[in-house]
């Protein structure tokens, strides 16, 4: 009879000594990150403010050694976010390392256009309009779905068929009709259990902020991000400081 860890996910047999080793590695990896001592020819980011720990900057044609560990991360990343979906070749992919482990990832994509979130009231008139009617509103452009999906994965304890106004929010990033240029989008942010409310994914956004584009900060307003979920609109809207910052849709694998 196999048993499920209430905290990782992770399937094992009460009992078993193998099964036994593999949940205790596996619950480890999940709450404080899997092990990366570091690399000699690592590329940190240069972060002033960052005392504990650093963060590290791997693109595609890095060592074989440090794709694999971006792997082994995204692979991480998948268990509570959704496979086949996070990462690509293209991708820059930036870790926070502390305490010898990775306790912290951000996904980040070059992209030539994003749209402004329109704010929370404007867009809860929206889905109630879009829900009387059952269909989108022809000004707006919608998407996130695939977050809301995530999500609901994750949360499958609940049988309730009908949905707040804050849920169906959840379901569909409504934004304005006309884009804007952009450079820089954030696929995914993942920072583990045990690291959060620790400004983990705050550092990494600083991170790619400062270093994504060659001899060029970008502001805070200038990152897009793609599927938000709600708590990634919560971190989007903190970090640039507005309800209304970019969100884009991501390229296919």
């Amino acid at each position: 009879m196999f048993r499920n860890c209430k905290t990782c996910g992770f399937k094992f047999v009460p009992g078993d000594e193998e099964d036994a080793k593999l949940h205790k590695d596996f619950h480890k990896n999940y709450t404080h990150g899997i092990a990366l001592k570091g690399w000699r020819n690592e590329r940190v980011v240069d972060m002033d403010s960052l005392e504990n720990g650093r963060v590290i900057l791997v693109v595609n044609d890095d060592p074989p050694a440090h794709i694999k560990k971006v792997q082994e991360v995204i692979k991480m990343m998948e268990s509570e976010l959704g496979d086949g979906w996070i990462y690509h070749k293209h991708c820059k992919v930036y870790l926070f390392i502390s305490s010898q482990r990775v306790a912290g990832c951000l996904v980040a994509e070059s992209i030539e256009k994003a749209y402004r979130l329109v704010s929370n009231s404007d867009a809860k008139s929206d889905v109630t309009t879009t829900t009387k009617e059952e269909k989108s509103v022809s000004t707006t452009l919608q998407f996130g779905g695939v977050s809301f999906h995530r999500e609901i994965v994750r949360k499958n304890h609940s049988t309730k068929n009908e949905r707040t106004s804050e849920d169906a929010l959840l379901g569909a990033v409504i934004c304005e009709k006309d884009a804007v240029p952009a450079l820089c989008g954030i696929r995914a942010i993942y920072v583990t259990p045990s690291n959060r409310r620790k400004h983990v994914a705050t550092y990494l956004l600083e991170a790619t902020r400062k270093s994504f584009c060659s001899g060029l900060s970008l502001g805070h307003s200038q990152l897009a991000f793609s599927h938000p979920t709600n708590a990634g609109k919560l971190l989007a809207t903190s970090y640039t400081n507005t309800e209304s910052f970019l969100v884009y849709t991501t390229n296919s694998l």
